[in-house]
C-alpha cells in the first residue's frame, strides 16, 4: 500500500508567523499524497473577545453557542484555512481546503448534553474517504479545518486532534497511515518543565501508569487518547512531537504502540 502522511498542527504554530512558515516550507517539500489538519482555538478566542463574547471553556472544552459557532466557522474554515492553502500554493504544493461537509467527508453528531452542554460541539460518527482518496489520487492534498457537520445541514465544532486521528483511521484501509502531532513541546514530557524529559514510547499500560503518577493529565489526556485509539485501529504510526518531527527521524519525539 502507499505510504501517508497525516499531520495536525496546533495553534502553537498557527499563531507564530515564523513557525508557520518554516512548517508550511517543510510540509511543501514532502512527497504526496499527504493531509494537513488544524485547529485555531486561540485565534477563535481572541476573535470572540474582540466582538465582546467572552469564551466559555470547561476542562479545556470550548463551549460552542451559535454565537461561537459562527466565529470558530469563520476562523478555521475561512481565514486560517484559505490562509494555510495560498501559502501552500505560494510554495507549489496543490492544496484544497476542507471541512467535514466538504464532499460528505466527515460525518459528526451534535454531543449529547450530560453533566455539560457543549452546545454545538460535534462527536465523529463517520469518516467518508471516497472524496478524499480522489483528491489524493490526483496529487492535491486536502487542508482540513475543525469543523464537521451532521448531514441535515448543521456545521458543528470538532476537536482537530480527533479529526487527524479519524482522518487516519478512515485512510488506513488504504494507506499505511503514518499519524504526527505537532505542538510546542518535544514530545509527552515526563516532567513538564523539561524540554528534553520525552517519553519515547508509550503503549496502553505505560498510559495508565503516567496517570496514576499524575505525570500526564488534563489537555494532554484526550490527546493521548486519540493517539492509542488510531494504532489500535489500524494506523501504522503515531507520533507526538515539534513541528519539525514529521519531516526529520531523527528528531526525538514520542512514539505510540499497542
Amino acid at each position: 500500500m502507499t505510504n501517508l502522511k497525516i499531520i495536525k498542527i496546533g495553534g502553537n504554530v498557527i499563531n507564530n508567523k515564523k513557525l508557520l512558515n518554516g512548517f508550511l516550507d517543510d510540509f511543501a517539500q514532502l512527497a504526496v499524497p499527504k493531509i494537513l489538519v488544524h485547529g485555531g482555538g486561540r485565534s477563535a478566542s481572541e476573535l470572540s473577545k474582540q466582538m465582546g463574547i467572552a469564551p466559555k471553556m470547561i476542562n479545556g472544552r470550548r463551549i460552542t453557542d451559535a454565537q461561537t459557532l459562527d466565529i470558530v466557522t469563520m476562523v478555521y474554515s475561512g481565514k486560517i484555512n484559505k490562509n494555510i492553502v495560498a501559502q501552500l500554493q505560494a510554495r507549489n504544493c496543490n492544496s484544497i481546503g476542507f471541512s467535514g461537509a466538504d464532499g460528505n467527508s466527515i460525518v459528526a453528531v451534535k454531543r449529547p448534553v450530560k453533566e455539560i452542554d457543549y452546545g454545538f460541539a460535534g462527536d465523529i460518527v463517520q469518516v467518508n474517504t471516497r472524496a478524499i482518496d480522489v483528491l489524493l489520487q490526483h496529487e492535491i492534498t486536502p487542508i482540513f479545518c475543525a469543523i464537521t457537520h451532521d448531514e441535515n445541514g448543521q456545521l458543528l465544532n470538532t476537536n482537530a486532534d480527533t479529526i487527524a486521528a479519524e482522518l487516519a483511521i478512515g485512510l488506513s484501509k488504504n494507506y499505511n497511515v503514518s499519524l504526527y502531532y505537532c505542538f510546542e513541546k518535544n514530545g509527552v514530557l515526563k516532567h513538564i518543565e523539561d524540554d528534553d524529559s520525552v517519553i519515547e514510547t508509550i503503549n496502553t499500560s505505560i498510559y495508565e501508569d503516567l496517570k496514576e503518577q499524575n505525570i500526564i493529565h488534563e489537555g494532554m489526556l484526550p490527546k493521548i487518547h486519540n493517539c492509542l485509539q488510531a494504532i489500535q485501529k489500524g494506523v501504522t504510526s503515531v507520533h507526538i512531537g515539534n513541528n519539525k518531527m514529521p519531516f526529520n527521524n531523527h528528531i526525538k519525539c514520542t512514539t505510540f504502540q499497542l
